[in-house]
């Protein structure tokens, strides 16, 4: 599992490569963790080169977005590939975690 991070004015954007198994999780839960951290985050995960979401990659998310959601910030994920798309419905995660095809649908959401 492969992260890469970067940042644009206000936003943080996580783009994640590979498969969020468990082992992919364990190396970079300590790292995804800590570019959600601090006040107010806006995050958005790009999962385009996620080809395969486990129970716990489904778990990292959503703890994150809770404790994003405390502290006053948002995440969103962007474009996740139509295998983990349907992982991501079936489990009911847009209703915690918005989801979004292009990338300006999920700023404006993240900057509203």
């Amino acid at each position: 599992m492969e992260l890469q991070y970067s940042e644009s004015g206000h936003i943080r954007y996580i783009k994640l490569i590979g498969k969020l198994d468990i082992v992919g999780v364990n190396q970079i839960d300590v790292e995804f963790s800590g570019y959600c951290s601090g006040e107010k985050p806006l995050v958005i995960v790009d999962l385009s080169s996620v080809d395969f979401m486990a129970s716990i990659g489904i778990r990292m998310l959503t703890m994150n977005a809770k404790s994003i959601a405390t502290r006053g910030g948002k995440l969103a994920l962007l474009n996740p590939s139509p295998e983990v798309k349907e992982i991501l419905e079936i489990t009911g995660i847009p209703a915690v975690i918005p989801m979004y095809e292009q990338i300006e649908s999920a700023q404006a959401v993240l900057l509203a």
